[in-house]
């Protein structure tokens, strides 16, 4: 459950809710202050166990040395983490000349459906970001199947047209879009050699 620089030495699988709260993996108490400023991107290799298709729903924050996550105040809501970021899984395909490393660029012009079982590649595009995480605190990434919460949740401020409990008005909640017979599931993600899955940050050098 841990962020770190070493590819996996094995082959390893862990499984997730798709309605709960994910799983967060976390850097080492940081020995220095670390800037991250730009675009942030991260790949995985996931697989349902039975259904067509999915989302992803990732973000990238960071907490206290007493392991409390750190909130920001956003522009559509006033508890947000460093970054957020969403992929439905069958429109996955990238568009070749406009994707970077830094930023995937989906062409969403078909939909390429799951296989049960069948582990793929899935890029997802962070928002940019432009932060100072100080000396011992973590950097942290959660993989999803819903939408972020803070701690599930309303601000309540007055007068929002909308629910606050972390993303504002962008939710992946409609019924209609995504039905609980087809998106409430267990997905795994997979890891190895051939098989690694990354978070690749902006890191400002401080030298």
């Amino acid at each position: 459950m841990a962020l770190g620089t070493d590819a996996p030495a094995g082959a390893a699988a862990l499984n997730y809710d798709t309605t709960g709260d994910g799983i967060t993996f976390r850097t080492p108490p940081l020995k220095r202050d670390l800037e991250i400023t730009g675009t942030v991107a991260a790949r995985s290799c996931g697989s349902p166990p039975r259904r067509p298709t999915r989302i992803s729903s990732w973000c990238c924050g960071y907490s206290t040395p007493s392991e409390n996550e750190v909130v920001f105040i956003g522009s559509n809501d006033p508890r947000v983490p460093v970054g957020l970021g969403w992929l439905r899984a069958s429109h996955r395909k990238l568009d070749p000349r406009r994707s970077l490393p830094y930023r995937p660029w989906h062409a969403h012009d078909e939909e390429w459906p799951l296989t049960p079982g069948e582990p793929v590649e899935l890029d997802v595009e962070i928002w940019p970001t432009s932060i100072v995480v100080p000396s011992g605190y973590r950097i942290a990434l959660t993989v999803r199947g819903s939408d972020y919460e803070y701690d599930g949740t309303d601000a309540g401020l007055a007068n929002a047209p909308y629910p606050m409990k972390g993303v504002g008005p962008f939710t992946h909640a409609d019924p209609d879009d995504r039905p609980a017979g087809t998106f409430a599931c267990r997905n795994t993600l997979h890891f190895g050699a051939d098989k690694a899955p990354y978070l690749l940050l902006p890191v400002i050098s401080q030298s």
